[in-house]
């Protein structure tokens, strides 16, 4: 079993991942700057504190398999997680555990050769700030040289607390081209997500690549 820690481990993707893991009994440290909001369990340690200092980040890894962060691409102050990310790689790789990211559906494909879900007419110009900063999360894992083995996760376009859905235990994968069902519609629940997420943990499939995951 492997020790998982899940920044971002009381967010909608985050509990559902830190949730998956402990069923399947892996111990998992989940952070947040307010952890009251998770309930004990078995395997579960709660670590309180701020995802983007450094020297936190560094000390709660030690010792993780794999790190995982669960985190919105554009915090409440304004600040961007890619202009702060390079902590968790480096916390990755002296670990020498893998990188999970949970990213956004934005960035991917809407067909073969594009363009991007947040470059067409219906995409909501609420959500494009948080879904081009998200691509530039992928794009900075994708030009460095890091030996860290990352994968970032994409979900379905309709995917978040505000539609939830049910857990089916089944899901489809892509590279980066966006999975709709036969209605045009594309959606995931948080659950079969979090399924998805922690089957690429205990069964690597994805090395320095992104995936998206819809049913």
């Amino acid at each position: 079993m492997s020790t998982i820690v899940v920044f971002g481990g009381t967010g909608y993707a985050g509990s559902a991942i830190t949730h998956e893991a402990l069923s399947r009994g892996h111990q998992v440290v989940a952070v947040a700057r307010d952890t009251s909001k998770l309930d004990p369990a078995d395997g579960l340690t709660l670590a309180q504190g701020d995802a983007f200092d450094p020297d936190f980040v560094a000390e709660v890894t030690k010792g993780a398999d794999v790190v995982v962060v669960a985190l919105h691409a554009v915090q409440s102050d304004g600040s961007e997680l890619k202009d702060r990310f390079q902590h968790f790689v480096d916390a990755a790789s002296a670990a020498g555990a893998r990188l999970g990211i949970v990213g956004g559906a934005g960035s991917l494909l809407v067909a073969d050769g594009g363009p991007a879900l947040y470059d067409t007419p219906e995409f909501p110009d609420a959500f494009k700030g948080e879904a081009k900063s998200h691509g530039q999360v992928l794009d900075a894992l994708r030009a460095s040289d890091t030996d860290v083995d990352w994968f970032y996760v994409s979900p379905a376009a309709a995917f978040g607390s505000f539609n939830p859905g049910e857990r089916l235990g089944t899901y489809r994968t892509s590279d980066d081209l966006l999975l709709t069902d036969a209605e045009g519609n594309s959606e995931v629940s948080g659950a079969d997500f979090a399924i998805a997420f922690v089957d690429e943990i205990e069964t690597p499939a994805h090395h320095q690549a992104r995936f998206a995951v819809a049913y």
